[in-house]
Formats: structure tokens, C-alpha cells, sequence
């Protein structure tokens, strides 16, 4: 399988055409994995821009390929965004991983009544960079056209305001409907999940007061950095993505 790397500048490209990658992707496929001439492989815009072809010089900083493929693909629609409860013990940057796997088109970063995980201060950024980084690295690994959106991190209320505009899901093991019985109805969707504690009934009465769903998985209850990924996979098939 030919690497894999993605480069905003790349802003179009047809077959037979050179294409240069400079900067950090470049120095990454030279340096570290090795990429030398001859070798095939395949660059994105993280905005729906394939380009695949075969290396033909690199340097240091930079490579140059020449296109054998081009492809644009379109964004997903409806468009389903995660928006996940920070969590302990890196459970939340693995819901976030797996999500990007899976297809998410972006992950909004919650700070849940029962978050024991605090962004604040220096941590607001450094968190954020966290999961940004996360979810370029699980892109490239998956071969992904779109790179999925890391929102700023929002509270409840803010939260409560997309399901104005949005179809909002939230998780719950207490709640009567299943998510596998929810039928698309063309909004994007905003799959919400807890923290390890849960969510709290105050932020179900907000969020629902607002236009929200309540849903359930099955009859387990699942880790927060299991039960998204999970939902996930279910709304792919919902929404015929799988």
C-alpha cells in the first residue's frame, strides 16, 4: 500500500503533472519513512484532493511525484460530528482516534459536569493541538480525502445550541430508544457522549431542551472512549456509508 500523506498546499493537480510536497510531510516520508524514488504514493489536501503517483526526486525538506491519479471527492452529507467528553487516562484521545477511523467529520470537545480532565489556561491549547494532532495522524493511517475539524472546546450550553441547526444524539444506557432504530432524515448529527461518570440529568434536561435526542447502544454500558466509536459504526450503516 503506497504512504500516505496530506499537504494543505496542494491545490490541484491532473495526470502527468509534477507535484511537489515541501515542509514537515516532506521531511517525515524522506526521513523517517524512507521514501525514495520509484516508490508509489498518494498525498491529499485534507479537503477532498487525491492525488496518487510515483516519486521522482527527494531531498531533505522536499519530494516530488509525478500524478498518476487524480481523484475529488465529495464531503460526506450528512456530515456526522462527534462531541466527546474529555475523559482520564487518554480515553478520550482514543475515542477520538478510532472515530477519525471510522469516518467522523469532526470531533468537538466537551467540558462535561462530571469531566475530570480540566482544559484550562495553558492546557486549553495544548489540549486542542492534542487532538488536532490525533486526528491528522489517524487520517493519514486511514487514507481519509477530508480531515476532520477539531472545534474549540464548548460547555454544555454552548453545546445545546447545535441542536438547533443539527440532528443531536446523545448516549445514554438508561434511555428507551435505540440508536439502531433512529432513521436518517438528511441533518448532520451530533453524536454526544459522556464522560466516565455519565451525563448528568441536569445536562440531559438541557440538551433535550433544546432539541435533542436520547439514545441507547444495547444493554451494556460501554467506555467513553468505546461508546462513540461504537455509535459510529452504527450510523455508518444507517447512512449506507458501509
Amino acid at each position: 500500500m503506497a504512504h500516505f500523506y496530506i499537504s494543505e498546499e496542494l491545490l490541484g493537480a491532473a495526470v502527468g503533472d509534477t507535484v511537489t510536497i515541501a515542509g514537515p510531510e516532506a521531511r517525515h516520508a524522506v526521513t523517517v519513512s524512507r521514501v525514495t524514488v520509484g516508490d508509489p504514493i498518494v498525498v491529499g489536501n485534507g479537503s477532498g484532493l487525491v492525488v496518487g503517483g510515483t516519486v521522482t526526486a527527494t531531498e531533505p525538506q522536499q519530494l516530488t511525484l509525478t500524478a498518476t491519479s487524480v481523484d475529488e471527492v465529495a464531503p460526506a452529507s450528512p456530515a456526522v460530528f462527534l462531541a466527546q467528553a474529555l475523559a482520564k487516562g487518554d480515553r478520550d484521545e482514543s475515542a477520538v482516534q478510532a472515530a477519525t477511523e471510522l469516518g467522523v467529520d469532526g470531533v468537538i470537545p466537551w467540558a462535561a459536569q462530571r469531566s475530570i480532565v480540566k482544559w484550562e489556561g495553558p492546557k486549553l491549547r495544548k489540549g486542542h493541538d492534542r487532538w488536532s494532532a490525533i486526528v491528522r495522524e489517524a487520517s493519514k493511517q486511514s487514507l481519509r480525502p477530508w480531515l476532520p475539524d477539531v472545534a474549540p472546546l464548548v460547555s454544555t450550553k454552548q453545546l445545546a445550541a447545535l441542536a438547533e441547526h443539527s440532528r443531536m444524539l446523545v448516549l445514554d444506557p438508561a434511555a428507551s430508544n435505540p440508536l439502531s432504530a433512529v432513521m436518517a432524515d438528511g441533518r448532520d448529527i451530533v453524536l454526544v457522549v459522556g464522560p466516565e461518570g455519565g451525563i448528568s440529568s441536569g445536562e440531559i434536561d438541557v440538551l433535550v431542551g433544546r432539541g435533542a435526542e436520547v439514545v441507547r447502544l444495547g444493554d451494556t454500558v460501554l467506555r467513553t472512549s468505546t461508546a462513540g466509536p461504537a455509535a459510529l459504526a452504527v450510523l455508518n450503516v444507517a447512512l449506507s456509508r458501509w
